[in-house]
């Protein structure tokens, strides 16, 4: 099969860092964009997920769900321990009392 050439822009210090990726792999840059093309075109997907959101704010939604999911774990032994309606200040009066608890022991 006939090949033609195809031309990419990318910032120099991306570059470099392609092509050491590429030379620590065993690979040159063209047989790595070959690669990803193919797999383009055979999965008819891009091989990573779109987004318009950065990496930090995925990662702050999957805390921020694991957060909750916590916090719901949490009032639910709450209840089962019969503590569901205890108030700001008692919790701290409680954390206040368990470290004075741990510092005389």
């Amino acid at each position: 099969m006939a090949t033609v050439n195809l031309t990419v822009r990318v910032d120099e210090r991306t570059k470099r860092e392609f092509d050491v990726f590429c030379d620590n792999v065993g690979i040159n840059a063209t047989a790595a964009v070959n690669m990803f093309i193919k797999n383009v075109v055979r999965t008819h997907q891009l091989p990573f997920i779109v987004t318009d959101t950065t990496v930090e704010e995925q990662e702050n939604k999957v805390i921020m769900a694991q957060m909750k999911r916590a916090i719901q774990s949490m009032r639910i032994q709450s209840v089962s321990n019969g503590n569901s309606e205890m108030t700001l200040d008692e919790i701290n009066e409680e954390i206040a009392a368990y470290r004075k608890e741990k510092r005389e022991q």
